[in-house]
């Protein structure tokens, strides 16, 4: 049911999964969903849907974690496929409406770095890390270089931050945790998955195999939920010619439009790469190191979240995504949908409609596609 009506982005998500398994259902307590939130902020890749994994686990195991995960899932992922398959049938590169998602991408990704900004990087040391890391992105222009600039920025943070405070005193709780066996396996399975796929994907010319890679990387290396996965993905689909920026912006335009994970933005793109089968391939692979993250974290969490060098490499990490997903605003979002005064203006509506009157995604962006529609009428 939440994968049907859960609108509203991660945190949103987060206030739904503690209504209904909190507070209703009571399958697990407050100090143990809250130390699971904590988990899933720390790690990378879609908390929302890692705190749903765990949440799963704990009730039923790994097949309650698979179950969970579908449930979550599974409903904005065929949508978002369907919607793949509909615009595969029609030369959508210079519609209005899709001209009008393009808008309310420049938007959402805004009120993103807006958000995300003010939270994670509020002062001047770490909008500095922001900023260079903005500019170095947009020079630098890989998806390889992003993830040097994240670990440079980790860095940066183990050395200006090391004397963060620890303020939290939440304990662990006897909320059942994978057994360190396996724990360790799923760990030592994330991290050879990361090193041997791009071997592999050079020995083996398989369409398979680089739809799996790109998107399990893209999974595995981003910080910050859902929106930060926009650079890495546009530029693992794009520069390899599997689809146009307009394609990729009118699917992320899209996805803001119904409920569930952000990531089943993966849905979208593989089926525009590869039909039914790619669309089921990037979808698996994006989550996948979510699962193995949130499995092997688990047993471990209590003592790793207070390791002060830990805690001060994050809050580096932390600056460097706003810097990334700034860099994106400008690079593909603006430069692809800003293309005059007329777009600027609606696109400044829409940023204070999710912003300052609170609207619901998905109306705003029915309301961007009715724009760009009237603007193809004149």
């Amino acid at each position: 049911m939440l994968g049907l009506t859960s609108f509203g982005g991660p945190v949103a998500h987060l206030g739904y999964f503690r209504e209904e398994y909190v507070r209703r259902r009571q399958w697990i307590d407050e100090r143990s969903y809250a130390d699971s939130v904590a988990l899933c902020q720390f790690l990378p890749g879609p908390a929302s849907s890692q705190v749903g994994i765990g949440i799963g686990y704990r009730r039923g195991g790994i097949p309650g974690a698979v179950l969970a995960w579908l449930g979550f899932t599974l409903p904005s992922a065929l949508a978002l496929a369907l919607f793949a398959y509909l615009c595969q049938g029609w030369d959508v590169t210079d519609a209005g409406w899709i001209h009008g998602l393009k808008l309310a991408a420049v938007a959402i990704v805004a009120q993103a770095v807006w958000g995300m900004g003010k939270s994670l990087a509020p002062n001047g040391g770490r909008a500095a890390i922001a900023i260079v890391t903005c500019a170095a992105t947009l020079l630098v222009g890989s998806a390889l270089g992003q993830i040097v600039l994240i670990a440079a920025a980790g860095l940066v943070g183990m050395i200006y931050y090391k004397d963060i405070s620890d303020t939290d005193s939440t304990t662990a709780t006897s909320s059942p945790a994978p057994h360190a066996r396996l724990a360790a396996g799923c760990l030592f399975l994330f991290f050879g998955l990361l090193v041997i796929l791009p071997v592999l994907r050079n020995m083996f010319a398989s369409p398979w195999l680089a739809i799996f890679d790109s998107f399990y990387r893209s999974g595995a290396l981003v910080f910050g939920g859902g929106h930060v996965m926009l650079p890495l993905l546009e530029k693992e689909v794009v520069p390899a010619g599997w689809m146009t920026e307009a394609q990729f912006l009118a699917g992320y335009g899209a996805t803001q439009a119904i409920p569930g994970p952000l990531s089943t933005f993966a849905a979208y793109l593989g089926f525009m790469i590869h039909g039914w089968g790619g669309a089921a391939v990037a979808t698996i692979a994006i989550f996948l190191p979510a699962f193995l993250l949130v499995m092997g974290a688990l047993p471990f969490w209590d003592v790793l979240r207070r390791q002060s060098q830990v805690k001060a490499a994050l809050t580096g990490v932390n600056a460097a995504v706003v810097g990334i997903l700034l860099a994106a605003l400008y690079d593909p979002v603006w430069v692809s949908a800003v293309r005059g005064p007329e777009d600027f203006a609606l696109a400044l509506a829409l940023f204070g409609a999710l912003v300052f009157w609170q609207l619901p995604p998905w109306t705003v962006v029915a309301a961007a596609a009715a724009g760009g529609m009237l603007f193809t009428l004149y």
